[in-house]
Parts: C-alpha cells; structure tokens; sequence
C-alpha cells in the first residue's frame, strides 16, 4: 500500500516529507538502516547485518508498494531518508484484527518531531483499516521510545527476557506493547 506525500513541520523549522519510498529509494534507505543500526543498540540487527543488495532492496519496496496489508512510510528531509517506519496487519480470522509497527529516526533528528509524525501515520493507517489493535516490540532500555509509545497510548503487556544477544555477551530484553484504537 502506499502513502500519498505530507509535509511536516520540524521543531528545528525545516519540513519534512512522509511518503511511501520508491523503488528509486531503495539504495536511501540501505543507507538509513546501516546508519541507524550504527547509531543505537535498539535496533535489531548491526549495521554490517544490512549487507543485502540494492537490488533486493528495490524488490521489497516494490512488493511494499504493492501489498494490500502492508504499508512503509519514509520520512525525508532535504531529500534524505531521516526515518522509516512499518506497519504490517496480521491475517487470517482471529488475527486480522491487529496490526504491527516497527519505527526507527537516524539520531540527529530525534527530539524534532519525526518519530511523533511517523506515530501518527501509523495509528491513523491502522485506523483507516479498521484495525482494533496495534501492537510493538522494542528492546528494554530504549527509554526515548518508550516514552514516545506511551504518548500515543501503548501499554506494557509482556516481556521477553534474553531475546538478543550483544557483541559483548550481553543480553537484550524485549518488551511488547498494545495499543486499542
């Protein structure tokens, strides 16, 4: 499925563009997610993980584009990918009621406003397509993320101890999320 382009504003006063990404994003946004794995350990997987080819990538913007339950906004500023988020609805009977997100901002554009902007996108999506439940997972300790999902209404439901694992050894829990719409 695929957003139409709307300008937002940022706190710093530039404008940001959420939109659908092309399949002439799909090098952008290899980019993003390499330097967004770089930035923070809340992610899922390492920067050197996204070693996929551009052309794979080009193949998944286009089977994005094109599904009927799915949709991924991407948020531009200046012509660079800045953010990028997922929302993916469950199937079948008992399932299609919910719906999944996944988000993530390149560091030098959180606190202004784009994670907000791609949270609402999402929820309104998820609105538009009469789901009843959106759910998300985020790595315990991310505290900015918490704080954004619980501004838009998630509450804690679970967590999964040890999901990841660390370069370190360390171990990464997981918690879930709901949201009611």
């Amino acid at each position: 499925m695929v957003l139409e382009e709307k300008k937002i504003p940022l706190r710093d006063g530039r404008t940001a563009v959420l939109r659908s990404p092309s399949v002439e994003d799909a090098e952008k946004l290899l980019r993003f997610i390499r330097k967004a794995s770089g930035e923070t350990e809340y992610l899922l997987r390492y920067p050197e993980e996204w070693d996929i080819p551009v052309e794979q990538e080009t193949e998944w913007v286009e089977r994005m584009r094109s599904a009927p339950s799915d949709m991924v906004i991407t948020c531009y500023v200046d012509g660079t990918v800045v953010g990028n988020c997922q929302i993916s609805c469950q199937t079948g009977i008992k399932a299609s009621h919910r719906a999944s997100i996944a988000i993530a901002v390149l560091r030098a554009y959180w606190g202004l406003g784009v994670g907000s902007a791609m949270m609402e996108a999402l929820v309104d999506t998820a609105r538009s397509w009469g789901k009843e439940i959106l759910e998300l997972e985020y790595i315990d300790g991310n505290h900015r993320a918490r704080h954004l999902y619980e501004k838009f209404g998630f509450r804690e439901i679970s967590r999964r101890p040890n999901v990841f694992k660390c370069r370190d050894g360390s171990y990464q829990n997981v918690v879930y999320m709901q949201k009611y719409l």
